[in-house]
């Protein structure tokens, strides 16, 4: 059972919500923290990614943030003194077209100037690294070469959530699953805790991480996010021998695949175009993305499906997140982060710790506060996978 009263009440038991409890008690010294989850940890959107980290991104200012959160996945198995099994084994984007190729070099010139690991392979260098593509003279989408990152990879989505729960319990840390939030509690308009299923909780300060569902306990907080919900399908197939050592997305077909180390093809794709906050997708979207994996790999073709599962992603209108303050004071918002939730839950939850722990966004955060929205200074992501998600 929760106590009535917390410091800090963290709402959401996936990966940024413990991570962000987890920093707290480690770095700022406050242990007295409650991480409220409506149903299980990670049983939201941590547990329903394809579990790729990368630092891509073409603004500065997603740069510098997403390839921090890289570096600590790279140390987050000694840090947390538990094996969350990131492998690093690369980005490769394919490159479809010479117009393509042609922007391809400006985004590697962006990527190299914002500090960001980045290369080209020509048509024959991919096809060296991964022999098993479609370098058919009648493929579709003709493969001229690929932009690379070698320093990304993947990541156990849930070791990461069990490695930051038991830290943050370790340290101290209240976990308090099946506890869903039903209310906001307020008085002069500041925040004096939360009302559960689980009965009423005081905080001083109350974190929203949410994923999906953020709109929607911003509205009972009384404040609007600059949100739409969709869902985003993934899929795994039967468990194959290993065959593919890299992560392959296709920029025409939206598609991109990776092998576990189960040897499952990890299968994602672009999101469904209707707005949803139910975890499922539509047979249309996942037909598409399935036909993108056997135009980039044929051989595949006759692999049978074994899972196929939705998230729901929040979509900003310049595809960057929000981090900081709410304009309810005490509340703290983690959300909007889209299709990249998954790559930055550590630096999210330690830039989240340090934000509330000092009482003012981080300035690699501040940025992504809500008030760009008023003074117009978006970090406009749209374009960050080199998709148009």
């Amino acid at each position: 059972m929760p106590k009535r009263r917390y410091r800090v009440v963290i709402v959401g038991g996936g990966g940024h919500g413990l991570a962000a409890a987890y920093y707290l008690a480690k770095e700022h010294r406050m242990s007295d923290v409650a991480v409220l989850e409506k149903g299980w940890i990670g049983g939201g959107n941590t547990g329903r990614n394809t579990t790729v980290a990368r630092s891509n991104y073409l603004q500065r200012e997603s740069a510098v943030f997403y390839d921090f959160s890289l570096r600590l996945y790279e140390r987050l198995a000694a840090e947390l003194n538990f094996n969350v099994m990131f492998s690093r084994r690369g980005l490769t984007t394919l490159i479809h077209g010479r117009h393509a190729l042609k922007a391809a070099w400006g985004q590697l010139n962006t990527l190299q100037l914002n500090g960001i690991d980045a290369e080209i392979l020509s048509r024959d260098e991919v096809q060296q690294r991964v022999p098993i593509l479609n370098f058919s003279p009648g493929a579709r989408y003709p493969i001229y070469g690929a932009i690379v990152q070698p320093r990304a990879g993947t990541v156990r989505h849930d070791a990461v959530v069990w490695g930051y729960a038991r830290g943050a319990d370790a340290l101290g840390v209240d976990i308090i699953q099946n506890c869903e939030v039903v209310g906001i509690d307020q008085q002069a308009g500041r925040v004096t805790g939360v009302q559960t299923t689980q009965g009423a909780i005081g905080a001083d300060i109350v974190v929203f991480a949410v994923a999906g569902s953020s709109s929607q306990l911003a509205a009972m907080a009384g404040f609007r996010l600059p949100i739409v919900t969709y869902p985003l399908q993934a899929m795994v197939t039967e468990p194959l021998k290993p065959c593919l050592d890299t992560v392959v997305l296709s920029t025409a077909t939206g598609t991109y695949v990776s092998q576990s180390d189960r040897g499952e093809l990890v299968i994602g794709g672009g999101l469904d175009r209707y707005t949803s906050f139910a975890q499922r997708g539509s047979i249309a979207t996942a037909t598409r993305t399935i036909e993108g994996l056997v135009e980039m790999f044929p051989n595949f073709s006759r692999v049978k499906l074994m899972r196929q599962w939705a998230g729901m992603v929040d979509i900003m209108p310049d595809s960057s997140p929000i981090l900081g303050f709410a304009p309810v004071k005490g509340i703290f918002v983690s959300a909007g982060w889209g299709t990249g939730g998954f790559k930055a839950i550590p630096a999210g939850g330690w830039a989240t710790a340090w934000s509330v722990a000092h009482g003012e966004p981080h300035p690699m955060i501040a940025p992504f506060s809500l008030e760009r929205f008023s003074t117009g200074t978006l970090v406009d992501e749209a374009a960050a996978a080199v998709i148009a998600h």
